[in-house]
């Protein structure tokens, strides 16, 4: 009798749980209705993520601010805010939709942006416009790539316990100097016009003057996602958001004053611009305008040096003999110094093809030419074809591509005992290259010669203008840029525009430049602290962050 109740009272204790556990469970379920009725409507996930109804909204809003606060478009107060919708969607989500958030963040920056690819497709590619937008899509879809690798880094970072704002800082950062860009571009140009954040480029670059402007995004993010989780405020990250763009402000007026005594002590050049605003395809009037420009500003406003735009005479000389033909056509008429912009051909070798270079030509005061260079990271689409060499019938689908040769030296023009290094078409918006031009030739001026009429009278020049200025600063010379439609220019050692034009007009910009030099931290190090900072988020992205191991009980 002992022995059969006591096997009964387990199995009824058993009976009890069970019924138990079924009214937990019935109880449970208005709660997890609610919850996820919340989540419906936009409410915090249980990891802190927002649900992708709402993070992908804020991403687009993201990349349309970051497209309204950068050169073009110019609210560059804007930079200081564009990054928070986009940091408050990515934090706690897994590295995929961070990616995939940041990715639209940055293709709506660039088909907002870069609009003007459409136009470039279409007069070199001679595509219907239907492919030509298609086309542009999928470039767009390429560059906006950038943000979605800062997102992945982020993402894999954060899940591995590692502090979301240093983390987002660093990915930021590295993914402006690793993804490779057709057409690069930098966050720190947005404050092309408030030279006093830019003076941090001498410093780090334009990722620095970058970085500069993700602090108060990131402090903003932070009192946002804080009032959003019912959480406290991370005061440090708010002091820092505080404390990095105030520090910066002080350094750029410190820097420029510095720099505004050594350009007083520096040798005076009077510099002439020829703007001619010829068309692409009908240049039959660009020299002889050229010339007859030159002459003029010469005779008119007592210039010591002239510069012409990228491939200003729209013919090609033999490279054999092109000191003597460019003398006799060109540089003996003209009476003053001149940088010349042309074309110089190879004839073909046996089996090959013949070879065209982007040159630009130092004529002396007596029209001698006294140097050259060959422009070497050509421009896609422009002057060549990806993949053009193994496939020779893409140019014949593009009629209006070129087929040009990148040239290799990196000596600078020399001209009355000073040294100038010349940049063609977009090589003065890659900072890496002008580092190196730098730290090979250490010119006293900078040179850029372009042809932006491929993109018509559209934000292009002034983004081109704007991303270009941040080299001066970082190797504290000035900048002459010479372009066929605009935008030309002066551009002091502190960035600060001396002289410009406008576009799409045919004139003659005259200003002051000086000759100086300068040792600038960047001009030492270049990119070092970024490549460093890459490992870091590499090893974020890998490795767990260590736990912090408990304070053993006292005995």
């Amino acid at each position: 009798m002992t022995s059969s109740t006591s096997r009964e009272e387990p199995a009824e204790a058993a009976g009890e749980a069970e019924v138990q556990a079924q009214v937990e469970a019935q109880a449970q379920k208005p709660k997890a209705k609610k919850a996820k009725k919340a989540n419906a409507a936009g409410a915090f996930t249980p990891t802190g993520a927002l649900p992708a109804r709402v993070a992908y909204p804020l991403a687009f809003l993201s990349g349309f601010l970051y497209f309204l606060g950068f050169p073009g478009i110019d609210i560059w107060p804007l930079s200081f805010v564009a990054l928070v919708p986009l940091i408050v969607a990515m934090r706690g989500q897994t590295p995929r939709r961070a990616a995939g958030l940041g990715w639209l963040a940055g293709f709506t920056m660039t088909m907002t942006g870069f609009y003007w690819l459409l136009e470039m497709l279409q007069v070199f590619s001679g595509f219907p416009v239907v492919l030509c937008v298609l086309f542009m899509a999928i470039l767009c879809a390429y560059q906006g790539g950038r943000i979605a690798l800062a997102g992945w880094l982020y993402g894999r970072a954060e899940a591995r316990g590692w502090p979301a704002a240093p983390v987002f800082a660093l990915a930021f950062a590295v993914s402006e100097l690793v993804y490779p860009l057709l057409f690069p571009w930098y966050y720190g140009a947005s404050v092309h016009n408030a030279p006093v954040m830019m003076q941090v480029a001498d410093l780090g670059g334009p990722i620095l003057v970058g970085l500069v402007l993700v602090a108060p995004n990131l402090a903003l993010a932070q009192v946002i996602l804080a009032r959003l989780r019912k959480e406290k405020i991370d005061r440090r990250i708010l002091a820092v958001g505080v404390a990095v763009p105030l520090l910066a402000a002080v350094y750029g007026f410190v820097r420029m004053r510095s720099v505004d005594g050594a350009m007083a002590a520096a040798e005076k050049v009077r510099i002439g611009i020829v703007q001619g605003n010829m068309p692409l395809f009908d240049r039959n009037r660009a020299l002889p305008l050229h010339v007859k420009m030159t002459q003029d500003i010469e005779r008119e406003k007592d210039v010591d040096l002239v510069v012409w735009s990228e491939a200003a005479v729209p013919r090609s000389f033999s490279e054999a003999r092109y000191e003597d033909e460019v003398y006799r056509t060109i540089s003996q008429k003209l009476g003053v110094a001149t940088i010349v912009g042309t074309v110089l051909r190879r004839p073909a070798g046996p089996g090959g093809r013949a070879a065209f270079f982007n040159t630009a030509l130092m004529a002396g005061d007596d029209g001698k030419i006294l140097g050259r260079y060959d422009k070497q990271y050509l421009l896609a689409f422009g002057e060549y074809l990806p993949f053009g060499e193994t496939f020779p019938i893409l140019y014949k689908w593009s009629p209006n591509s070129g087929q040009f040769t990148p040239g290799k030296s990196f000596e600078p023009l020399t001209w009355r005992d000073h040294r100038i290094s010349t940049l063609i078409c977009y090589e003065d918006i890659l900072p890496a290259f002008v580092r190196q031009l730098v730290s090979h030739g250490d010119p006293d001026l900078l040179v850029n010669l372009t042809n932006d009429a491929w993109f018509g009278d559209s934000t292009e020049p002034w983004i081109h203008f704007a991303l270009a200025k941040m080299r001066a600063v970082e190797h504290r010379r000035f900048l002459v840029r010479a372009t066929n439609s605009g935008v030309s220019g002066i551009v002091d050692a502190a960035g600060r525009v001396v002289a410009h034009g406008g576009t799409f007009r045919e004139e003659a910009v005259v200003g002051e430049a000086r000759f100086m030099r300068q040792t600038t931290l960047f001009g030492l190090i270049g990119d070092a602290p970024w490549y460093i900072a890459t490992i870091v988020i590499g090893a974020m992205a890998i490795r767990s962050r260590p736990k912090k191991a408990l304070p053993t009980p006292a005995a």
